[in-house]
């Protein structure tokens, strides 16, 4: 029996080759598409799950609220590792990571910057899944100058793995003695360095401190579920390490703190939720968000449904073709089951040939992906041995579901009917195809106003007055190597032919370097008054460099020895401090110590610079403080040039004359912005190109309604034609109840339209609000779409010859 299914299904569908071909081609892009959108999701969501106590494993974070300001930390206390690990007993172990930034590490002659680099605890390897490959674990990170290195790293400097007790040089200074190799540690981590460090060689990894935070702090419980008892735990624990240190630097208790309207709190975050649901200061490397996954797996399902939904009504666009087939077989005594059973037979055969083809369209424009996606996504056996299973149940997910609309329907035709030359009642204005109109192009509709939002909101990214001029800015971003003679490598730069400007800082407003300290407005330090800015050290020509503009006051001036002595704040600083004229009014610095009140600073106000933004659009400007320092972490310099590459060649020779031995690294600051957006960059792009897919499917599924429109009313067009009718009224005709569907799908899309991405936009602070045009040009695009291909199968049948059609009459 069911050889017979599949025997007559295939010469019905290779008779209807136009058919099939619809179907397939439908059917194939919206698989394909989701295929890959699967892959972009299982990909984002694998983070850390290599790891096999990874269920185990918990990040320790720190929530800090001082007067009015709030910060979160992915950082902890110095510590605080080892006191967990002493005081409650379900902590299996603890283990820090310090990130160490950049360094130069020496291979044979040259000097690499090496980003990926680490200080890290013995016990990393207690608490992480990093296989090694030689060395051994226990004792690999124990003594001072140790590291450990990647597989791939291992082979970078040394073309072998077998490396134990040889050495490496970093920054022309420090040898380190190779103590151990692991494997490469997964893309899908968050975290992946290169070089581990022995904790130990740092030289604060010892600190007692608790009122600090800088080292990312994680920990392995014994089971599962401890993390519960450990969260309730953490108040009382942090009480009792901090409460000392509180009092004597701040002169108060926790509960004084507390009452004050400031709090220190701890709390957790599983390992497998960092990727995706963390997004604080401290973090080991970007995040992505959980939001982008919720849009993907809608889209996907957007998708399925469109391809779905056209499947069914290709199919009853062809209906009465084989309404006289069913007619015959009920006569010759098949039974509705059996018909069913035939046109589900037929309709898993066209999903598994579409499933096929997604299958290997996915493979061949999986590189393509991963370059407009920045992944890195293969096919491994692992894959395949999830993948195929999935595959086969979509095939009969899909082909039950697509197919039977059709199947019931079809089948239900009575035979007297149909050899009669009728059809049954209400076959011309059927209330569900209307309903999948509508759906199809409501999701296509939402997906165009989504596209162009995100399109417009990146737009605006790219164009927003930052407060700052990053265009024509060249950054030298290693002059720490030079040491004291930054300064004199900045001031010969200045006498180039094409400098405007240049400016000797680290702290850059497209950097990740960032710093904070406690001010408070009055000596009394009243926590209620106190300001927890970003505090960066700059020099006199940084304002000028970087165009920023002062909203009063004057900038620092190397002629005035006092202004070692004095600050500039940002506009949101002042009011914090609620400060209406903050001119030479005092600030005071606490440095720490065991006791901040005899341990400050006092500072005089002499500028306020306006507000620009310093992090990403999603965060308000917070507060900021500049002092006059010399900072050699990277040389910023304003360029006016018509030849750039003569001019990098005339700084590469300063530099070359002061550090032969280590290469210069620059970067253009317009390109360091762009790059902190290139997640959302790339998330419009993929967004743009699945939403022409599903509006491409969708016309297919139009494209087969008109084509069923056409064909139920083949007669009255011949007639109308007979009497006059011109192919312009008809072609109308045709198209009206289409088109009346597209408006109805245009009302609901709409408003569902605005309210989601209204809440999308709502992850950025400063954002380009949706616009009526928008929601009126998605609209105008979908009938314009829905217009074209139903004016093609609507004007075929206007010049169709009446005589064909009513021959039989």
């Amino acid at each position: 029996m069911i050889r017979n299914y599949i025997k007559t299904a295939f010469r019905t569908l290779f008779k209807n080759k136009g058919f099939t071909a619809l179907n397939v081609l439908g059917l194939s892009l919206g698989l394909a598409s989701c295929l890959f959108i699967i892959f972009y999701v299982v990909d984002e969501l694998s983070y850390d799950r290599y790891d096999t106590k990874a269920d185990r494993i918990y990040r320790v974070n720190e929530d800090l609220k001082l007067g009015e300001n709030k910060v979160q930390y992915a950082v902890c206390m110095p510590p605080l590792a080892q006191a967990l690990k002493n005081d409650f007993s379900y902590v299996e172990n603890t283990v820090r990571l310090k990130n160490a930034y950049a360094m130069h590490v020496k291979k044979g002659t040259a000097n690499i910057l090496e980003g990926n680099i680490v200080y890290a605890d013995p016990s990393l390897f207690n608490v992480f899944t990093l296989p090694m490959i030689s060395g051994v674990p226990v004792i690999a990170l124990t003594e001072p100058n140790s590291v450990v290195l990647t597989e791939s790293t291992a082979k970078k400097y040394f073309n072998s793995t077998d490396v134990v007790g040889r050495t490496l040089t970093f920054d022309d200074k420090s040898v380190f003695k190779v103590t151990g190799v692991i494997r490469d540690i997964p893309k899908q981590s968050h975290f992946n360095f290169d070089f581990f460090i022995s904790m130990s060689t740092f030289p604060d990894s010892k600190s007692t401190e608790w009122l600090r935070s800088d080292y990312n702090t994680y920990v392995l419980f014994k089971n599962a579920d401890d993390h519960k008892r450990l969260e309730a735990a953490l108040p009382a624990f942090l009480n009792k390490y901090s409460g000392e240190q509180m009092k004597s630097q701040l002169n108060m208790t926790v509960a004084d703190f507390e009452k004050s309207g400031s709090y220190f709190r701890l709390n957790l975050s599983a390992l497998t939720d960092i990727h995706l649901k963390s997004n604080l200061t401290g973090e080991l490397s970007p995040n992505g968000t959980i939001q982008y996954i919720y849009i993907f797996s809608a889209i996907a399902l957007f998708i399925l449904i469109i391809a779905c939904v056209n499947f069914m009504n290709l199919s009853t666009a062809r209906s009465s073709n084989r309404a006289k087939e069913v007619g015959v077989r009920k006569v010759l005594g098949s039974s509705k089951k059996y018909l069913i059973a035939q046109f589900l037979t037929e309709s898993i055969l066209i999903t598994f040939t579409a499933t096929l083809i997604a299958f290997i369209a996915t493979l061949a424009l999986l590189p393509a992906f991963n370059q407009l996606s920045g992944k890195d996504l293969s096919v491994t056996t692992g894959t395949l041995s999830w993948l195929i299973p999935s595959l086969l149940l979509m095939v009969l997910f899909v082909g039950t579901l697509a197919g039977s609309y059709p199947a019931f329907y079809l089948s239900a035709f009575q035979p007297i009917d149909v050899l009669k030359g009728k059809l049954s009642a209400g076959f011309k204005r059927s209330g569900l195809r209307s309903f999948l109109v509508v759906l199809q192009f409501s999701i296509s509709i939402f997906l165009i106003i989504g596209t162009l939002v995100i399109y417009s909101q990146l737009n605006y990214i790219q164009t927003k007055n930052l407060g700052f001029n990053r265009n024509q800015v060249l950054i030298v971003q290693n002059t720490f190597e030079l040491g004291n003679q930054a300064k004199i490598f900045k001031q010969e730069i200045k006498q180039l032919p094409g400098v405007v400007n240049a400016t000797l800082t680290g702290f850059l407003p497209t950097g990740t370097r960032k710093n904070t300290a406690i001010f408070f407005k009055n000596a009394d330090f009243d926590q209620k008054k106190a300001l927890f800015p970003q505090t960066w050290s700059v020099d006199a020509d940084y304002i000028k460099t970087l165009d920023m503009k002062m909203a009063t006051g004057r900038n620092f001036s190397n002629q005035m020895l006092t202004d070692s002595s004095v600050i500039i704040i940002n506009e949101t600083a002042a009011k914090f401090l609620g400060l209406n004229d903050p001119l030479n009014k005092p600030l005071y610095k606490s440095n720490g110590g065991k006791q901040v009140i005899s341990n400050s600073t006092q500072y005089h106000i002499i500028g306020v610079v306006k507000d620009f933004n310093y992090s990403s659009l999603r965060d308000v400007v917070s507060p900021l403080v500049l002092t006059l320092g010399q900072d050699n972490g990277a040389l910023s310099i304003r360029v006016h040039t018509n030849d750039l590459p003569a001019f990098l060649s005339q700084i590469k020779d300063k530099w070359r004359a002061l550090s032969p031995n280590v290469q210069m690294n620059f970067s253009f600051m317009d390109q360091d912005f762009d790059a902190s957006y290139r997640a959302e960059q790339r998330v419009g792009t993929i967004f743009i190109v699945f939403t022409t897919l599903a509006i491409i499917i969708a016309c297919l599924g139009l494209f087969g309604l008109a084509a069923y429109a056409a064909e139920q009313r083949s007669k009255e067009i011949g007639i109308r034609k007979i009497l006059g009718a011109s192919i312009a009224a008809i072609t109308r005709m045709l198209s009206f109840d289409f088109i009346k569907l597209i408006f109805i799908a245009i009302l609901i899309a709409s408003p569902i339209s605005w309210i989601v991405m209204q809440k999308w936009l709502q992850e950025f602070a400063y954002r380009q609000n949706i616009q009526w045009w928008d929601l009126l040009l998605a609209g105008f695009t979908a009938i314009f779409i829905a217009f074209i291909t139903i004016g093609f199968q609507s004007v075929k049948a206007a010049i169709e010859n009446p005589v064909k059609s009513l021959r039989s009459e």
